[in-house]
């Protein structure tokens, strides 16, 4: 590379606090960028003269700073130029504060990030400029080549018009091409802005999931064991009442995780009209008193397989979408009736779900393309483009299919088609081990939750088990090395020992034990995987499903003492 072309790529880093500069450099250096340190800012506006690719300083280096060359150079830019000058602000700053703005206002393209940031954060802050001066350079080689056209078109012009006239559509053809790249290049970047805040989302939403679990195990679990300990029957109902909210608030979670990542589907049958009463529940407070929802189950559909929390979520996405289409007032009906299956499905009996607005509709062209993800017919910032891919995505995970009919005008009628429960279904494989007779067993309990460990235990011994309890991984491996109990029950995400690292450990100190593990992380998946073969239980679980769990893997572990 030349070494105009090198000083052109490069990002200069003006950090005069401490070691932030070198810690900066390291950062972005990890990406094999071309990184400069400069101690001063004159340093920086003499440096940036001789070719530079962004800028990144803090919030300090501005302080009694003469910035009267830097709007001199920022002035004589070329046309084609927008030099980036990423600003890192001390944390807790009024971005909107007078003096601030008044200050930061001469200096460009400023891109402001506050303190304290990840080093993530500031990788993707660099890269984006980079890619925003390139694309520059991009520009200017357009302005260039444009000109010397130019140039020898005016040569031609004297000799030769005919050869002017090729010329010019030939230029014309490449300006088309041009743009439509310029435009197809806008798209696919605001389609990966979409997604990486998707990803941000679900890297928030897992911790989240986490420690919002855990607190409703631990509500959950308690209100359980009033109910199986106290005879007083408005305890009891008062106990029932908090267990209710504790399931409406694992579902906003799931809900929450279901707009962030692709979940594992649950397949099990699905009762519409409990469901519908559900959505209902959610959807009616952002209606408004104009719209008007009208449910409908027919008496034959009666159950659909599908995973609840996605199906939910598929018709909460499909009624807020009806809901914008609406001009000012309307009527949205959600209906559920069995009926002849597309000819893509195979044969089982199926269930069509049909969400339909009379709103303004779409033309043929539009609802075609409503099922891409990151297409959206709402203004910017208004909607993700991801609601419909994901009751796309839903239906043919599920086995079914999803398909819009609309038309100017006449409204829009969405169609999820899933498979018809079957009374086999509803059976499942439970009732044996729930109902055997309870055998002394001894639990060994790993959760670094104080509380979640406590209630966990309590639930145990009321089921007639002995626990020991161990507050992370590395204690019950010492537990385990002592003494031989039954089975192991631990949380999945642990500091140091991960309950899946604490699973491998103990086959090689106790094979054949039981495990199960227990956890509010999001990516279920993820989780299975790393357990291999032990049992995984989602927080907030029933303390009866944990009793059952810790039944079935006692029957199927081998008789006799555990070897060592």
């Amino acid at each position: 590379m030349p070494a105009s072309e090198h000083l052109e790529e490069r990002i200069l880093v003006l950090a005069p606090q401490g070691r932030d500069a070198s810690v900066i450099v390291n950062v972005i250096d990890r990406d094999g960028l071309s990184c400069q340190q400069v101690e001063t800012f004159d340093a920086l506006c003499k440096a940036v003269t001789k070719g530079a690719a962004a800028a990144l300083i803090t919030e300090e280096a501005l302080s009694g700073a003469d910035t009267g060359p830097w709007r001199a150079w920022l002035a004589a830019q070329e046309p084609w130029s927008d030099f980036p000058l990423v600003i890192l602000l001390a944390k807790k700053i009024d971005q909107n504060d007078a003096r601030l703005k008044a200050t930061l206002a001469p200096l460009g393209n400023v891109i402001l990030l506050e303190r304290p940031l990840s080093a993530e954060t500031l990788r993707s802050a660099a890269l984006s400029a980079l890619r925003a001066r390139r694309r520059q350079y991009q520009a200017r080689t357009v302005l260039m080549e444009r000109q010397k056209v130019s140039e020898e078109l005016v040569a031609l012009n004297a000799t030769l018009e005919e050869r002017v006239q090729l010329r010019t559509r030939a230029l014309a053809q490449a300006n088309d091409r041009l743009t439509a790249e310029i435009i197809e290049r806008e798209n696919a970047q605001r389609a990966m802005m979409q997604y990486q805040k998707m990803e941000s989302l679900g890297r928030l939403t897992g911790g989240v999931a986490h420690d919002f679990n855990n607190i409703l195990s631990v509500i959950q679990n308690n209100m359980e064991l009033l109910q199986l300990l106290s005879t007083d029957e408005k305890v009891r109902h008062r106990a029932e009442i908090a267990k209710a909210a504790c399931g409406r608030g694992a579902r906003l979670t799931a809900q929450l995780l279901a707009f962030a990542r692709n979940q594992r589907l649950d397949m099990k049958p699905v009762r519409l009209e409990s469901l519908f009463d559900d959505v209902a529940q959610l959807v009616k407070p952002l209606l408004g008193p104009d719209v008007e929802l009208v449910l409908d189950v027919s008496p034959e559909a009666d159950s659909v397989l599908a995973d609840t929390t996605q199906l939910e979520m598929a018709l909460v996405n499909l009624i807020i979408n009806a809901r914008d289409a609406l001009a000012t007032h309307g009527r949205i009906l959600v209906k559920a009736r069995q009926a002849q299956a597309p000819a893509a499905l195979p044969a089982p009996p199926y269930i069509c779900i049909a969400v339909s607005d009379n709103g303004s509709g779409m033309s043929q062209e539009v609802s075609a393309k409503v099922f891409e993800p990151f297409f959206t017919t709402k203004g910017p910032g208004k909607g993700t483009g991801l609601g419909l891919s994901q009751v796309y995505g839903m239906a043919q995970q599920s086995g079914g299919m999803a398909r819009v009919e609309s038309a100017p005008g006449e409204g829009t009628t969405v169609e999820i088609w899933l498979q018809a429960a079957r009374a086999g279904d509803r059976l499942g494989a439970t009732g044996a081990a729930a109902d055997s007779p309870v055998t002394r067993a001894t639990v060994l309990v790993v959760e670094d939750d104080d509380a979640v460990r406590a209630s966990v235990a309590d639930a145990l011994n009321a089921f007639g088990y002995d626990v020991i309890q161990s507050s992370n991984g590395e204690e019950a491996l010492l537990i385990l090395a002592q003494r031989r109990p039954d089975i192991l029950v631990t949380d999945y995400l642990m500091p140091g020992i991960t309950g899946a690292d604490l699973a491998r450990a103990e086959t090689g100190i106790l094979p054949g034990l039981p495990v199960i593990v227990a956890t509010g992380y999001a990516d279920m998946e993820a989780v299975e995987h790393a357990v291999g073969d032990g049992v995984v239980l989602r927080k907030p679980f029933h303390i009866e499903e944990l009793n059952v769990a810790i039944k079935r893997a006692l029957s199927a572990a081998p008789a006799g003492p555990v070897p060592r």
